[in-house]
């Protein structure tokens, strides 16, 4: 099986793009993120004449998320992180495939930081936290996956001592997401690949993507229960060079039946 994740940065205004990227990758399951539409403005019939099924929680201009698959419609099992019900944002979305529980989000950024935005991105962390807790204590096999907004080591970002005061490699984030793979959760493609420089995004400005000055916020998380079945993981990092791509390059790992 196939899993990947991309943040497409406006699923509507980038469609040609990801469409494109589904019909040369062929992933068997896709968690996108950053929507940017309503729920009744979800391209679903685009994405069903693709060979997707699909569930989502689309936001207004903001947030959203969604999941595709190849191998029937996904069973939504929750699409509100717990622990908040005041809280509206549109950043999780929970569903079985074929047995396998796959979990998609879109951490907040938290930026600037110190303010309310990086309080809110340390307690959406800490509601995550208690979450994936359940879920490693349920004993299913989960993937969770997404855009985390969080560099967790100096590896993970291009000049690592320009973004020390930066809400996505703050020690209190990078803190947050050990907390996290200390519970069991295995960092996929840190798993295969430890030492090399693997980067996910790539901003517009200062041609980043040309000088490869980028970062790695894009993760899988896998539960103890199927560590053992991940065979591949990687970036298709071309993408981020299309026309009209998002600064977001997708990302993917393989799992053996």
């Amino acid at each position: 099986m196939k899993i990947a994740t991309y943040n497409v940065n406006g699923v509507n205004g980038r469609l040609p793009v990801l469409l494109r990227w589904l019909g040369e990758k062929a992933p068997d399951v896709v968690c996108l993120q950053e929507l940017k539409a309503p729920n009744e403005k979800f391209p679903v019939k685009a994405i069903n004449d693709a060979g997707y099924q699909a569930i989502w929680h689309g936001q207004k201009s903001w947030n959203g998320v969604a999941i595709l698959s190849r191998l029937g419609t996904p069973k939504e099992m929750r699409r509100v992180l717990p622990g908040d019900p005041e809280d509206l944002h549109s950043r999780y979305i929970e569903a079985t495939i074929n047995d396998l529980l796959v979990g998609c989000l879109y951490l907040p950024n938290g930026n600037p930081a110190p303010g309310p935005k990086f309080d809110y991105k340390l307690n959406w962390f800490k509601r995550f936290t208690e979450h994936t807790a359940s879920l490693i204590a349920s004993g299913k096999p989960v993937v969770l996956t997404g855009d985390f907004n969080v560099m967790p080591t100096e590896l993970d970002v291009y000049k690592p001592e320009r973004w020390v005061e930066d809400a996505l490699f703050r020690p209190e984030v990078r803190a947050a997401f050990k907390k996290i793979t200390d519970q069991g959760w295995t960092d996929a493609l840190r798993k295969l690949h430890p030492h090399e420089k693997i980067y996910t995004f790539w901003d517009y400005f200062r041609n980043a993507y040309g000088r490869d000055a980028g970062l790695r916020i894009d993760h899988f998380l896998l539960s103890p229960n199927i560590e053992k079945k991940l065979v591949a993981a990687g970036v298709d990092r071309e993408i981020r060079g299309w026309e009209k791509s998002s600064d977001h390059a997708p990302v993917w790992i393989e799992l053996k039946d």
